[in-house]
């Protein structure tokens, strides 16, 4: 146990998920992350009415104050969001909720992101517009797969991690979607050499080592604790949550520090993370790591202390990454790759759901998972639900 203030004193009391093919919504995005609060709240058996607060992440464009009508808020009383492009802050969206809900500001926070081409326009232009500036355009780098292929080669070329490794990432994340209604995945038999045969995008990465887009909307319903309780579903507990960046961490010009290039950025978020809770690696049951290319993942999982670059080979193992058996289960839903990706909302709800029992991979015993936000991005942060108070 431990006295910080987040230490299991805030709980996520309803999640609610929208998703559909990029392109294909069948309602505007606004309309989709309405239908997403409702659904989080119902599972609750919250009146959206009572909702005062929403917090965001990674350029999201729907101002909370325009939700009001269609929701019948009484009262807006905050909102904020996470700044830094990519998926980097969603994790800490909740510690932002959490502080608003702790300091009195508000007392139902709603945690949302949405995403559909048809408002938005493709994600790719808005994580372009926070990583890429004229001294990269100018050297050629227009897309941030080549800005992250370059750190993916580093990691194997310079740090010795075996390529190979991240096909087991990969078919992991295929094989809990197979079995997921929800994703994009749902009942196909993944080849991996769809993987290994798909077209080039920035050397390492072809098309399957890279998330892809979709339409849709996820919100999730953060109370206190003590709120959480007397609603209808079981509370899942926020135990810690921690953002930013370290010293050498550059992004912006590619001038990062030698040790962290190779990295996604999440050492010293991990550090932080494991001292506000007491807990370490191996009190972790479940993973839910983003994943915008899959060898950011392995970076993710180097970083928050589950291997090394030297023994990641023994832990990124197909048979030690799924549900069924494996000591380190990552992205039961399918994640990023294989559920869906609408900018990584899926993973938190999929957290919830994990430790409520209610996975379609569930981990035996899971009591607790981490969440690993977008790895690379300027500011990423990292969080850790239990579904007890340990």
């Amino acid at each position: 146990m431990t006295s910080h203030p987040l230490y299991g004193t805030t709980a996520v009391a309803g999640v609610g998920l929208r998703q559909f093919k990029r392109g294909a919504a069948p309602l505007p995005e606004r309309s989709l992350l309405v239908e997403a609060i409702l659904d989080a709240c119902a599972e609750a058996g919250l009146d959206p009415a009572e909702v005062d607060g929403f917090v965001s992440y990674g350029d999201d464009k729907n101002e909370p104050v325009r939700l009001m009508p269609d929701l019948g808020t009484r009262r807006l009383s905050y909102s904020a969001a996470v700044w830094g492009g990519g998926g980097g802050g969603i994790a800490g969206a909740f510690g932002v909720a959490a502080g608003a809900i702790l300091s009195g500001q508000a007392s139902a926070v709603i945690v949302f992101r949405a995403l559909a081409e048809g408002a938005s326009g493709r994600m790719s232009a808005a994580v372009m517009a926070h990583h890429l500036n004229d001294h990269l355009l100018a050297a050629g780098l227009v897309a941030p797969a080549q800005m992250c292929a370059i750190r993916a080669q580093r990691l194997f070329e310079h740090h010795g991690v075996n390529p190979a490794l991240v096909e087991d990432l990969v078919r992991a994340s295929y094989h809990h979607g197979r079995n997921n209604p929800e994703a994009v995945a749902y009942g196909q038999d993944f080849d991996i050499e769809a993987l290994r045969t798909s077209r080039w995008i920035a050397e390492p990465f072809r098309l399957y080592d890279c998330s892809r887009e979709n339409d849709g909307a996820g919100a999730l319903l953060l109370v206190s604790a003590e709120r959480a309780r007397d609603l209808a579903k079981p509370p899942v507990y926020l135990l810690g949550c921690a953002q930013g960046a370290e010293a050498g961490w550059g992004d912006l010009m590619e001038n990062d520090a030698d040790d962290l290039y190779a990295t996604g950025g999440f050492r010293a978020v991990a550090r932080d993370l494991y001292t506000q809770t007491g807990l370490s690696p191996a009190d972790i049951d479940c993973v839910q790591l983003y994943e915008n290319f899959d060898a950011q993942g392995v970076m993710s999982l180097i970083d928050h202390g589950f291997c090394t670059y030297e023994n990641a080979a023994d832990v990124i193992r197909f048979d030690n990454l799924i549900a069924q058996g494996g000591a380190l289960p990552v992205n039961t839903a399918g994640g990023n790759l294989a559920q869906g990706f609408i900018h990584g909302i899926g993973l938190p709800i999929e957290a919830v759901r994990q430790l409520r029992g209610e996975s379609a991979n569930p981990v035996a015993g899971a009591r607790t998972c981490l969440l690993a936000g977008g790895p690379g991005a300027p500011t990423v942060s990292s969080a850790i639900f239990a579904n007890a108070v340990l």
